[in-house]
């Protein structure tokens, strides 16, 4: 079990679907990495997290973040576009998961800076199968950056 700088891996992971909130937590219950998952329900909330601004001062800084692209108050595309414009947040790894499938969309992330785009699988052990490959690949094979 790896563990970033002796600590546990911090995810932030900007969902507004509960149900998706559930399964992700789920399939990084039944990883071997130890992490703390957080999560933000809109884009405002996201960027305040992240920007440990407001209610979020004492916020972890994550160690990467999971996007969603439909997201109310402000889209994925802007907090992706806003964090990897930020020289504090751009070099926190986003991996975009999300359900479009749409060209003009994943074209749109990778032009932002996403490090990752991945789209959502509807079938639930899929959807489980996913998640625990992001989790294997970013944080147990890739290394991430020192924040």
């Amino acid at each position: 079990m790896q563990e970033s700088r002796g600590r546990k891996i911090e995810i932030l992971l900007v969902e507004d679907n509960p149900s998706d909130v559930r399964l992700t937590q789920e399939a990084l219950r039944e990883g071997d990495l130890a992490n703390n998952l957080s999560v933000a329900k809109d884009g405002v909330e996201a960027l305040a997290f992240l920007r440990q601004e407001g209610e979020y001062h004492n916020a972890p800084r994550p160690d990467i973040v999971l996007l969603d692209l439909n997201l109310p108050k402000k889209s994925g595309h802007e907090v992706l576009a806003e964090a990897k414009a930020d020289e504090k947040l751009k070099r926190i790894p986003v991996v975009v998961l999300t359900t479009s499938e749409a060209d003009e969309d994943i074209l749109k992330t990778y032009s932002l800076h996403a490090n990752c785009y991945i789209t959502k699988p509807l079938d639930l052990d899929q959807f489980l199968k996913v998640v625990q490959s992001i989790q294997e690949f970013w944080l147990n094979i890739a290394r991430l950056p020192v924040q």
